[in-house]
């Protein structure tokens, strides 16, 4: 037998195992059903991981907001913040776990999770070659649908995007198979049930907050079976939604022309698979104001998580400027974890305070160097402004 032959039954083996993993995932998607009700819970439980570099210095602000906003049910009862330890870089690293077991049980324990941003090493890093702590939460916690708002009023943009958070080429970003030295395959990964299920979550919040069109964001003109069963899909949930436009836009050219307005036009919830959804609110968010503006919700049906969609700004750290990062991205996330637990009027109040102290007021600016406000310094003016408006 031939190295070519021997390699070839070699991948043709791992390549079934994965197919067989995903015919178990699809069973499981199916029995997935049961939607948590908050208002039916006596209790709900905040977990919360403050991440790596400044994520401890960020996350200790947005703790003071939302402590703000909840004050009362925090004194009730109603509501309980609870820190998880484990998830820095040091102790994943020294236990070769990027998702250690006991943190896991801790998460699952929680309603919903606060995360600060998390290091993922690279290669060149002084860490072991750990994988996504994102990933693993997402995967783990069922969490499909990350949805991320962006607002630029000056261009008339007020769009939802829902990327889909567990398939495409994430999935199995581990899992490719290197058939030689010469030869090696990565893969990408669509299901009828991921799409339709993150496909429902963008029209139901399209109809609940009275928007009349969803855009599917892909690349099927080139990628024609995942990306083109992506687009079916969609278009199948769709069809119970006959209130709500649907068109469809080209990644490479949402990248390129978003702020087109004739290219826009119409835009207002944005739907798109897992890799495609990761570069596309980025580059939204830095048109928005940079990614320290933005934050993101990781949504299932028992679980959510909310975070910054920033990393862990080592340049920051190490330039002994870590205290003036912006904390604005994790308090966002704030006002989507309270909204989210049904909370929605607090939600409110956090968007005016926030309106009011990085656009119209601007008593105190936050520039990431040391000639504006420390994080902790915006915190304060917002959480006066906060109090203000209660």
């Amino acid at each position: 037998m031939s190295d070519n032959t021997k390699n070839i039954e070699v991948a043709q083996e791992k390549f079934a195992e994965l197919i067989k993993s995903e015919f178990e995932r699809i069973e499981r998607m199916k029995q997935d059903n049961e939607i948590k009700d908050f208002s039916k819970q006596e209790k709900i439980v905040i977990g919360v991981l403050p991440g790596d570099g400044i994520g401890p210095i960020i996350m200790a602000q947005a703790l003071r907001v939302l402590k703000t906003l909840m004050k009362d049910e925090l004194e009730s009862g109603k509501v309980e913040i609870r820190e998880i330890e484990g998830m820095t870089i040091e102790h994943r690293a020294e236990t070769l776990q990027s998702l250690p077991d006991e943190v896991l049980a801790e998460v699952k324990k929680c309603d919903v999770i606060l995360k600060g941003p998390m290091v993922t090493p690279r290669a060149g890093d002084p860490w072991p070659n750990l994988l996504s702590a994102n990933s693993l939460l997402r995967r783990n916690l069922e969490l499909f649908a990350a949805v991320r708002p962006i607002k630029i009023p000056d261009k008339n943009i007020d769009w939802t995007f829902f990327r889909e958070n567990i398939e495409g080429e994430y999935i199995w970003g581990n899992k490719g198979i290197q058939v030689n030295d010469d030869l090696a395959v990565d893969f990408k990964v669509q299901t009828q049930q991921g799409t339709e299920r993150i496909a429902r979550a963008a029209f139901d919040f399209a109809r609940k907050n009275g928007k009349k069109n969803v855009t599917i964001v892909t690349k099927a003109n080139i990628v024609k079976l995942a990306d083109g069963n992506f687009i079916k899909g969609v278009r199948k949930v769709g069809e119970e939604y006959p209130d709500i436009e649907i068109q469809e836009r080209l990644v490479d050219a949402m990248c390129a022309k978003m702020l087109d307005p004739e290219f826009n036009k119409g835009i207002e919830v944005i739907v798109l698979p897992n890799l495609y959804g990761d570069i596309v609110t980025d580059v939204a968010a830095e048109h928005q104001g940079g990614l320290g503006t933005a934050s993101s919700s990781n949504i299932g049906n028992k679980y959510a998580m909310f975070e910054a969609i920033h990393g862990t700004a080592p340049f920051l750290i190490s330039h002994g400027r870590g205290q003036y990062a912006d904390p604005c991205s994790l308090i966002r996330a704030v006002g989507m974890l309270v909204a989210h637990i049904g909370y929605g009027d607090r939600k409110q109040i956090l968007d005016r305070a926030l309106d009011i102290c990085t656009v119209t007021e601007r008593k105190l600016v936050v520039t990431t160097d040391k000639d504006g406000a420390t994080a902790e310094e915006f915190t304060t003016y917002l959480v006066d402004t906060i109090n203000g408006l209660k």
